[in-house]
């Protein structure tokens, strides 16, 4: 690649130079990064035989081996994040499905799940835009429509591409007088998130889109401010709307949603491109249960099972404050194995 830099038809490209200097800068990042990783463990090698002589140094040697082990571990991981956009933030949306009230407080559920689950693995979250339902059952709980949330963080995409799907859940309902018991699904849907490219593919006209304004709120209908600062797009051709409001200016809200809406067309692209590839190589059968990826039983046992990998739990409410590890990491093998 560097050798690139040495034809003379590059250097008059600024912006294919730019590209290649980014390339060799992530590169060399990712070799300094394996490096650096194999020089701690000559270090620790080192450290253990001190160890042996001075028994005191053994508690310092086995938490050096710890975080030595978990930094190992993380990178087996991003070595099957192969796909093009998988270093990319992660734009992630629940959606309820039919069930009312229920189904909204479990699109509330699985976003405090997604939340938690960022905070232990370091990554950042932004929710975009929310609409909220009505509030009901004991406590007066607010439910969510939709939600679009933003996760920011090397290797973001990688980690939560597989999370799209219909989720499942079976309690029973808190907003039921008669405790019966209620199944609930919501939508969720991931996609990478894709700055507004100079050249590109996707070719947007300021004709095609359709800009609204409108007041941000908050749970309840009441309004965060007075003035019109949240902004929704819609996207003509495609029929495709994403929307903003949690940026403080009309103009930021409009550049967040204008990075969506590439988002949204580039996955729609995407799978337009894999549509074509499966005339070529067939139609695939699925053995999942529908559209379903994954059910969360609370009642009347408790299981959490994902219906592609075949991993389950009996630990729901760990799960559901945030341990996916066990689901993501079998979902992350199980693709790279191409199943």
């Amino acid at each position: 690649m560097e050798k690139d830099f040495q034809e003379k038809e590059t250097w008059q490209d600024k912006e294919k130079v730019k590209e290649i200097t980014q390339q060799i800068r992530k590169l060399k990042e990712k070799i300094e990064e394996f490096v650096k990783l194999e020089r701690e463990l000559r270090e620790l090698k080192e450290f253990y035989q001190l160890a042996k002589e001075d028994p005191k140094l053994f508690l310092e040697v086995s938490a050096n081996y710890s975080l030595l082990e978990k930094k190992i571990a993380q990178k087996e991981k991003e070595i099957f994040f192969t796909g093009p956009y998988d270093e990319k933030n992660a734009i992630l949306t629940i959606l309820a499905g039919a069930g009312g009230r229920d189904s909204q407080d479990w699109a509330t559920m699985l976003l405090r799940m997604y939340q938690r689950y960022c905070q232990k693995k370091g990554f950042k979250t932004k929710i975009l835009h929310q609409s909220f339902g009505e509030a009901g059952g004991p406590e007066g709980r607010i439910g969510t429509k939709s939600v679009t949330l933003e996760i920011i963080g090397k290797w973001a995409y990688g980690f939560f591409k597989r999370e799209h799907g219909v989720h499942r859940l079976v309690r029973i309902s808190p907003f039921s007088p008669n405790a019966l018991r209620h199944t609930s699904f919501a939508l969720v849907e991931v996609v990478p998130e894709i700055p507004k490219p100079k050249e590109t593919e996707l070719k947007v006209r300021p004709e095609d889109l359709k800009i609204e304004f409108f007041k941000a709120s908050g749970p309840g209908g009441q309004y965060v401010n007075k003035r019109m600062t949240a902004v929704r797009i819609t996207h003509l051709p495609t029929n495709i709307v994403v929307s903003c409001q949690s940026e403080r200016s009309q103009a930021q809200n409009k550049e967040k949603a204008m990075v969506l809406l590439y988002s949204r067309l580039s996955q729609l692209l995407e799978e337009e491109r894999k549509k074509e590839l499966s005339k070529i190589k067939g139609k695939k059968i699925s053995a999942s249960w529908g559209n379903q990826i994954r059910s969360y039983v609370l009642h009347p046992y408790k299981l959490v099972k994902d219906l592609r990998t075949k991993v389950e739990t009996k630990d729901v409410e760990s799960v559901l404050d945030g341990d996916l590890d066990l689901f993501i990491e079998a979902e992350i093998k199980q693709l790279s194995n191409g199943r």
